[in-house]
């Protein structure tokens, strides 16, 4: 039996990388998960490749009618929710003097408000004895260049996890974050194109004191700690998967 038998879950993001790990690890747990995201073809393949616990329901999380359609199919499944991971984010590398508008709104529409509006949106739904497991970066404190929108949407989440997770403590909901560092997910082929992204994860795997990226599956364990109650006494705070690279 699984650390997480009987209970549901909402990953957001999921389509690949870290957020299709993590949901198939809950669903290795024991969990029913939804899996939500934009791309379509993808999100339904990602459900399919992790068996019949697994439920896709495309959607855009800056978009509140998706998150609206998402939590109406989690109400008829009649048993709440128990586990979310908010972990739908955008990054792009955009230079002070170059960035735009576009840029920031994008960025922070999706992680900052994007993210607010799927935990809000889903405490109507939450057992007492819940887990929210926000992703943030270990980018939100390391100050990496020509990154910094992304870094402050990041930092942005470490803010509201403390503060959700002192307002929600009344409840039994826990609230914590996970901040991947260099990890190797599609997402680095996305920001620096197909062909820099050998060279860019082999500049990055130098950077990390085991000496190589990390795996989404790694990230994916310490989410299902923090969603179990093995981390039933671990309340607001935030758990680095970088291979050591922020602690040298």
């Amino acid at each position: 039996m699984g650390i997480l038998e009987g209970k549901i879950a909402v990953v957001t993001g999921a389509a690949s990388g870290i957020g299709l790990a993590a949901a198939a690890r809950l669903a290795a747990e024991g969990a029913s998960v939804f899996l939500t995201g934009r791309r379509k073809a993808e999100l339904d393949a990602a459900a399919a490749s992790i068996g019949p616990s697994a439920t896709a329901v495309p959607g855009d999380i800056a978009e509140p009618a998706d998150l609206d359609r998402l939590y109406d199919m989690v109400r008829a499944r009649g048993q709440g929710l128990d586990v979310l991971f908010a972990n739908a984010g955008v990054g792009s590398f955009a230079p002070l003097e170059q960035a735009t508008e576009e840029q920031y709104e994008q960025t922070f529409g999706i992680n900052v408000r994007g993210t607010w509006m799927t935990v809000q949106k889903a405490l109507p739904l939450f057992n007492e004895g819940g887990s929210v497991i926000l992703n943030a970066s270990i980018r939100a404190a390391d100050g990496w260049e020509n990154f910094g929108l992304y870094s402050a949407s990041k930092a942005a989440i470490r803010s509201l996890a403390r503060t959700w997770a002192n307002e929600l403590k009344g409840r039994g909901i826990r609230v914590n974050t996970v901040s991947p560092g260099a990890i190797d997910t599609p997402a680095i082929d996305l920001t620096v194109g197909e062909e820099r992204a050998a060279a860019f994860k082999t500049e990055l795997a130098a950077g990390v004191p085991l000496g190589r990226l990390g795996r989404p599956e790694e990230v994916a364990a310490a989410v299902a700690f923090l969603a179990s109650a093995e981390s039933s006494f671990i309340l607001g705070t935030n758990l680095d998967v970088d291979g050591g690279e922020l602690q040298f």
